[in-house]
């Protein structure tokens, strides 16, 4: 096999990847957004006294967790409509962003259940014994910490996820992977094409990991002293 190094270049060059790119980001960031708020909900029912909510939040866990993501993906796009009769007709884009989201979500509700389970429960009984509410010690005592604890894994599931968009290839969304099958479909330049692919890959992976690590820096420096000063004003 000879590499075809004007191929690769010309490809590689072209703007035929900056829209699916942004859509590879986009999906990304949506399906984040919607995991990160089914895990927090999923987190405080899984640590809440009701039965009924740990139950529910356990179903969903394991049916999200054990179904592979690309069956989901299948199911919101072409089950769901045979289901509901054409009721529910969701376009591609919607239906694999609601599948990552959903399928997403059952992690985020683990990672958030953790971080809240790390901080001390002396942190609580301060918090009360000061004449906080159960809502304002979560939101100013309990969460800064536990976000030390949550921020690291979510970013790494930021990074799992922009490239799980792949698989929406499947029901030709126009995503990265995508675009490189439709190419790679017509000049049969396989590894030339799938090369360009990875490096798109690459790049935004390396980029999410360079905010990562901003962001977990920053908030490591300003976590500690935050919840100290919010105890000395509730003290006083």
């Amino acid at each position: 096999m000879v590499f075809d190094s004007k191929a690769f270049f010309d490809t590689l060059f072209s703007t035929q990847f900056l829209m699916p790119a942004l859509t590879t980001l986009g999906i990304t960031l949506v399906a984040m957004a919607l995991a990160i708020l089914l895990g927090f909900g999923g987190a405080l029912a899984a640590l809440s006294r009701s039965k009924s909510l740990r139950g529910l939040v356990q179903a969903y866990l394991g049916f999200f967790r054990g179904v592979p993501v690309l069956v989901q993906i299948v199911f919101w796009y072409n089950a769901l409509p045979v289901l509901t009769n054409n009721a529910i007709n969701l376009p591609a884009l919607v239906a694999g962003t609601l599948a990552l989201g959903l399928n997403e979500g059952a992690y985020m509700t683990e990672i958030i259940r953790s971080g809240l389970i790390s901080v001390d429960p002396g942190q609580r009984e301060a918090a009360r014994a000061l004449g906080m509410t159960k809502a304002k010690a979560m939101r100013r005592i309990v969460m800064p910490q536990a976000l030390r604890v949550i921020i690291p894994p979510t970013g790494n599931q930021f990074i799992a996820m922009l490239k799980t968009t792949s698989l929406l290839f499947a029901i030709a969304v126009p995503e990265i992977f995508a675009t490189g099958t439709d190419i790679y479909g017509r000049n049969f330049k396989y590894f030339e094409v799938l090369s360009v692919v990875s490096i798109w890959y690459l790049v935004l992976t390396g980029l999410l990991t360079v905010i990562q690590g901003g962001i977990e820096r920053r908030f490591h420096i300003r976590q500690r002293s935050a919840v100290k000063g919010v105890l000395a004003v509730e003290h006083n």
